[in-house]
């Protein structure tokens, strides 16, 4: 009788091991409990959430947008008070319009400004004979002065005259100068009045612009979030009134990087949504996060110390739900899921490019090692001590 259960609790025991042993193996996943399919229930819906919000400041006049309303891209969301801007917008067309003026009597300053070059220059001429005259007469004059075949009075005069001519001409060509400078001087003001055009016209369409911004209308098609704004709220540039979350919708899976050495872009995945009671949709890989998501975080973690502990970091994979499937309309921005993605299955096309998968290997190119795929709780950290 004491053998008998002696034997008994021995068997007992070894049953009992065996079967912890086989508890942790298929915990982990560990041979001869290996599967294809990893699993993770950190998976979320995402989608390209808008936040709208105004350009320019001012009351809010109308709101013809209810909560959660449909729209399409263009719809009128929020209407701010215009009649500032509007002004703004007849001021500035005022200011144009007095650059312009400005500029088309720079034209005419200009002509005038040529005009009387001109003149200058042909009084120059008429100057210069004058003097080669003036200067003719006295070189004859003068040896008869010298002789007294000429009176002295006679000769003062002529002399005179040709110092006339000579003032004459000097006063002539000064003044063509001073229509140079009068000519160079228009031209000058004329470029200047030119940018002035153009900034008023630049002035013309930033009114344009501001009051066309007091039309906050949809950038696309979608359907909105709560709306917060009400008639008569004073508002602000970069005020947030309402999320618009456009038709566009995918899957982010945030796999463990001991999960993804076989995922390949293109593999199918299905996933059950928590909101739709477990219902099953089919997706396939679109593509995988550059960097696992500690490294996206804004405080990282510092691991130069004594001891530290080895975490199973998760890489983000994109997943892209296929067409076709009624209960698609239904998802939206931040419902849960569970992604299940079957490694063993061929993707379409099957990559030849090794380097759009990601591995948990070095960059040699050599076969990584696998530690284990499977998202159990258990044995996420491993604790080292140096």
């Amino acid at each position: 009788m004491f053998n008998f259960l002696r034997s008994f609790s021995t068997i007992l025991a070894v049953t009992i091991g065996l079967l912890g042993i086989c508890v942790v193996l298929y915990a982990w996943r560990l041979p001869p409990f290996t599967s294809a399919v990893e699993v993770t229930e950190n998976a979320y819906v995402r989608g390209p959430v808008t936040m709208i919000a105004p350009q320019v400041a001012g009351y809010v006049t109308e709101v013809p947008v209810q909560d959660f309303e449909t729209v399409e891209k263009g719809d009128l969301l929020v209407q701010l008070d215009d009649r500032i801007y509007r002004q703004k917008l007849e001021q500035a067309r005022a200011e144009l319009d007095a650059q312009k003026a400005a500029l088309a009597n720079s034209e005419q300053s200009r002509h005038s400004a040529e005009a009387k070059l001109r003149s200058t220059q042909a009084q120059l001429a008429g100057k210069k004979a004058a003097l080669q005259q003036a200067e003719a007469d006295w070189k004859r004059v003068e040896p008869l002065v010298d002789r007294g075949v000429v009176n002295k009075a006679s000769g003062d005069e002529s002399r005179s005259r040709r110092d006339q001519a000579q003032a004459a001409y000097d006063e002539a060509k000064a003044e063509i100068e001073v229509a140079r400078q009068e000519l160079q001087s228009t031209i000058v003001n004329r470029a200047s009045l030119k940018a002035a055009v153009e900034g008023a016209e630049a002035a013309v369409h930033l009114a344009e612009i501001d009051l066309d911004n007091t039309h906050i209308t949809a950038p696309a098609s979608g359907r909105l979030g709560q709306v917060g704004t009400r008639i008569g709220q004073y508002v602000s540039a970069g005020t947030q009134l309402v999320a618009l979350v456009p038709e566009s919708i995918w899957v982010v899976a945030n796999f463990k990087e001991t999960q993804v050495a076989k995922m390949r872009i293109g593999q199918p995945v299905t996933f059950t949504v928590d909101a739709l009671e477990g219902a099953s949709l089919s997706g396939h890989i679109e593509r995988f996060s550059p960097a696992t998501g500690s490294e996206f975080s804004v405080i990282k973690s510092d691991n130069a110390s004594g001891n530290f502990t080895k975490v199973a970091q998760r890489l983000p994979v994109r997943i892209a739900i296929d067409p076709g499937q009624p209960l698609s309309e239904r998802l939206a921005p931040g419902m849960s899921v569970v992604a299940t993605v079957d490694t063993a299955a061929k993707s379409a096309p099957e990559i030849a490019d090794e380097g759009d998968r990601p591995t948990s290997g070095n960059a040699s190119g050599k076969k990584p090692v696998r530690i284990g795929r499977t998202e159990s709780r258990a044995g996420d950290a491993r604790l080292e001590t140096n």
